[in-house]
């Protein structure tokens, strides 16, 4: 092989093969395309390695310094470069050591001393996988933040609670917009929990066996900024349970942005009617002129599938997979870029739909109905001695009663109340003010002013320790 950047391309193996790879074979060994992100994590691991073997007397000072500062050069011209398409390398470990022996001659095929191909990938992997556990939890928190502070906005407007799709009780808006920045929490405290799973330097394990050169591991995860050494060489090169876990997280985080996009489409439509979403964040129609389409929430929702695809390619890449490395481990990185730059793509846009959507108070108010109080009818006799299960009967039976005569719950007179059952008070006409019974409900976790303000306050406190580092 030849690069086009000048000079032979070479292989890390060798020796007992008489012939080259078949062109039909290089084509599916090439993971050049996909692991070509990883090329600042592959010198940054290639530079400590060196200073690895400084210490432990494989390597002169002066080879060291050499090999450090062709590995400088290596990066400088990579960064120049827009992608691999230049280079014909195998891959991305290839293609560094190649640079660096053009650059410094016969030392820089001491670099690979004690190292293997096995747990230079699975550093370089972890080195990215914790850079970008970071940004996605700093993407999340501001996903987090924008929704904290509509809640904040609309304080004081009720709107329609929903189970089944059918009108349930009231709840406050703001109540609304925080059961969907929740589970962003969860999923940043979930990759928080991954964060410490992937911060385990395998560098030091070789091919399945370890090192065979006195090699501090543990100042070499000092120099790469991990936080322990894996136990185990061969689990340490063949372990991407970490990377299964962040693309579960990434599914997750996809599902609960699926489910808000899902409140957003439903709720901006004609029929609902209760947000309008921004000029910036929705589109026209090619034949339609009227048409004012979510495309932010329905891109995101079926972003979802792909992020749950992804999950299931990578457990059936590992279902299988017998005792140390195996090559089929190549197909790791695929599955785990795409579900951060899925993410990277998806949480910046519905972020901004969030910020920008309009609350329709008139609409909402609208949308309110007496029906939905029946609890409050229920509770109203309830404190007044009666048992739930009887003042359940009760109240469904007046629903009934309204909805025969084509009238709302509260028009029902007190005397036809009285007539199902003597214990309805002269006061039951307060109930059939949806801030009444917002305000009703005072429990923590509950929709009253107070209690909403109580979780914006915790939301802000497990948010804070959510985003710290691990």
């Amino acid at each position: 092989m030849r690069s086009a950047e000048g000079g032979s391309g070479h292989s890390l193996w060798g020796g007992r093969f008489d012939e080259g790879l078949s062109g039909e074979m290089e084509a599916l060994n090439r993971s050049l395309d996909v692991d070509w992100r990883l090329w600042r994590h592959d010198i940054r691991g290639s530079r400590a390695w060196a200073r690895g073997l400084a210490r432990a007397g494989i390597l002169s000072e002066a080879e060291a310094s050499d090999i450090d500062r062709g590995l400088t050069e290596v990066g400088a011209l990579l960064e120049e470069q827009p992608g691999p398409a230049a280079f014909a390398d195998e891959d991305i470990h290839t293609l560094v050591e190649r640079l660096l022996t053009e650059r410094i001659g016969p030392a820089g095929g001491k670099l690979h001393s004690g190292r293997s191909r096995n747990d230079q990938v699975a550093t370089d992997f972890r080195l990215w996988g914790k850079e970008a556990i970071d940004g996605l939890c700093g993407q999340l928190a501001v996903l987090v933040e924008a929704l904290a502070a509509r809640a904040r906005e609309c304080a004081g407007v009720v709107m329609p609670g929903y189970t089944h799709l059918q009108q349930a009780q009231p709840v406050p808006v703001g109540h609304w917009l925080l059961s969907r920045a929740w589970p962003l929490v969860r999923d940043i405290e979930q990759l928080r929990f991954v964060y410490r799973e992937c911060d385990v330097l395998p560098l030091g394990s070789g091919a399945i066996a370890g090192c065979p050169f006195a090699i501090d591991r543990t100042q070499l995860a000092a120099d790469l900024g991990f936080s322990g050494v894996s136990e185990n060489s061969m689990d340490a090169v063949s372990d991407r349970d970490w990377a299964a876990r962040l693309i579960f997280c990434a599914a997750m985080a996809g599902v609960h942005l699926s489910q808000l996009a899902e409140d957003l489409v439903l709720f901006s439509t004609t029929e609902f009617g209760f947000v309008r979403l921004g000029d910036g964040f929705t589109t026209g129609s090619s034949l339609m002129p009227q048409k004012r389409n979510p495309d932010v929430a329905e891109l995101t929702r079926g972003k979802s599938g792909r992020l749950v695809g992804n999950l299931t390619a990578m457990l059936t890449v590992l279902k299988g997979l017998p005792t140390g490395y195996n090559r089929d481990l190549q197909e790791d990185k695929e599955a785990v870029f795409d579900s951060v730059d899925t993410l990277r793509l998806v949480v910046p846009a519905i972020t901004g739909a969030v910020h920008a959507m309009a609350v329709v108070r008139p609409r909402i108010r609208e949308a309110l109905r007496a029906e939905m109080l029946a609890t409050d009818l229920a509770d109203h006799l309830v404190r007044r001695g009666v048992p739930f299960r009887e003042s359940h009967h009760i109240a469904g039976a007046l629903v009934r009663m309204a909805e025969e005569s084509g009238r709302e719950l509260s028009a029902l007179t007190l005397a036809e109340m009285r007539s199902v059952h003597p214990g309805f008070g002269e006061d039951v006409y307060r109930i059939f003010d949806p801030a009444v019974s917002v305000e009703s409900r005072a429990v923590r976790g509950g929709t009253s002013a107070r209690a909403v303000q109580t979780q914006l306050d915790a939301l802000a406190r497990a948010l804070s320790s959510a985003s710290g580092t691990a």
